[in-house]
């Protein structure tokens, strides 16, 4: 699981959504529908949008404000960013949840096999963020991080740089 190194770049929701998107449904209101299988698809679709806008919206809020905090951006170019980087990612989001549902519909059974590549992807996702948020900090921020980390007995380097370095760093 690589970690984009540039704090200046946004980064978009990859394929580490689409296990955990594809399983997601959104339920609509209402009396069921004759068409059942359609009313499914909607739902699914819907989830998978919801999934990759927040995660987006997330990601590309925490990258920004360090960006806000280097005086890169200023607030109101920042919302504007975050808006096109979830509006671009709902788009995938619909594609990927709409090509799952439909094989879902197809092939039930490998909806155990997304929900374990689910659980992969949003540790990766989770280090995306954790990254993002990471990068927003300033130095003394970060330095009382590592104090209360160290006190805690846990090593931040682990998780920041790399399993390699930490090994280096022990």
């Amino acid at each position: 699981m690589g970690r984009d190194r540039d704090p200046d770049r946004i980064p978009r929701a990859g394929y580490e959504l689409a296990p955990i998107a594809g399983l997601t449904s959104l339920p609509l209101g209402g009396s069921p529908s004759p068409l059942g299988s359609a009313r499914l698809l909607g739902e699914s679709t819907l989830g998978a949008v919801l999934v990759y806008a927040i995660y987006q919206a997330l990601l590309t809020a925490l990258r920004t404000e360090a960006m806000v905090r280097r005086s890169q951006l200023d607030r109101s170019a920042q919302v504007r960013l975050i808006g096109s980087s979830v509006w671009g990612s709902m788009k995938d989001g619909a594609a990927v949840g709409l090509a799952l549902s439909v094989l879902l519909l197809i092939v039930p059974w490998l909806s155990m096999p997304l929900a374990v590549l689910g659980v992969v992807g949003m540790g990766k996702a989770s280090l995306d963020l954790l990254h993002a948020f990471w990068d927003g900090l300033n130095e003394q921020q970060k330095a009382e991080l590592h104090e209360a980390a160290y006190a805690a007995g846990v090593n931040l380097n682990r998780l920041l740089q790399g399993g390699a370095q930490a090994r280096l760093d022990s």
